[in-house]
């Protein structure tokens, strides 16, 4: 299927589960402003739905997100950029308030916005073999909407090493940092983990459980939307300053930015 005829986020409800998965498997997964539009529709539908009790995300084609999709970046204006990075921001504070169960299912990758999603999921299954990053840095951007999210999870020790190095981990490293729940060693594995978590949550009582996820969130330090409209601005002058251009230039080209390179002093 195209990329201008394909729906880049599908829906299918079983039962009082809403599964979503990301579908632009022809680049990993990677987030366009379609996409993020269409995870903050499934999310306010399955939220103001009372037979949905719990939303499963995952990526198509074995991956869950790569991260943002650079292919266009720098092109918009200034004002365009920031509220197109702002608007990521919103699905993540949409995720982070939806009222229901959040369960990310994460294989391949979850990289950059893909790792953000995780940091946002209440229960996160991921396979021992995904890989996690922050790479924005390393295409002369910085991880501006996620990085509130990313510190709520794991903390600023573990968020700065990660943030400020663009380094990967797998799925085992990530569980041991408290960004994912459970991870499996393989896909059969991590189906069977998903089923078990949903029959368990079958037990309990959806408005409880509700309130209790409300309560939560206001017990916890809370992500600021003044903090996401800085760091969209933020992001801009990455994007448009001569470390963007070179990284994202040099990305697309498949070569290694000027900064990385051997010769480099």
């Amino acid at each position: 299927m195209s990329e201008s005829t394909e729906n880049p986020v599908l829906t299918e409800q079983q039962g009082s589960v809403l599964h979503v998965t990301l579908n632009r498997p022809q680049v990993k997964n990677a987030m366009n402003a379609a996409m993020v539009d269409g995870l903050i529709a499934a999310f306010e539908s399955a939220a103001a739905d009372d037979g949905i009790r719990a939303l499963v995300l995952r990526g198509a084609g074995g991956t869950f997100s790569a991260g943002g999709d650079l292919k266009g970046m720098g092109t918009d204006s200034k004002a365009a950029i920031t509220k197109g990075n702002r608007r990521f921001g919103e699905m993540l504070e949409v995720a982070q308030a939806f009222p229901k169960v959040l369960i990310a299912v994460l294989e391949g990758a979850a990289l950059g916005g893909g790792f953000g999603l995780a940091c946002v999921a209440d229960v996160a299954i991921a396979s021992e073999t995904c890989r996690f990053g922050m790479p924005e840095v390393t295409v002369g951007l910085i991880p501006a909407q996620i990085a509130p999210f990313v510190l709520a999870r794991i903390g600023l020790t573990a968020t700065r090493r990660l943030a400020l190095t663009g380094a990967m981990i797998d799925g085992r490293d990530a569980h041991t940092l408290g960004l994912v729940h459970h991870v499996e060693a393989d896909t059969e594995a991590v189906e069977a983990r998903l089923a078990a978590t949903l029959q368990q949550l079958k037990k309990a009582a959806p408005g409880a459980n509700r309130v209790t996820k409300q309560l939560l969130m206001e017990l916890s330090p809370g992500v600021t939307a003044r903090a996401l409209d800085h760091a969209a601005e933020l992001f801009t002058e990455a994007l448009t300053g001569p470390e963007g251009y070179e990284g994202t230039t040099a990305f697309r080209e498949k070569r290694p930015p000027a900064w990385a390179r051997e010769d480099t002093p």
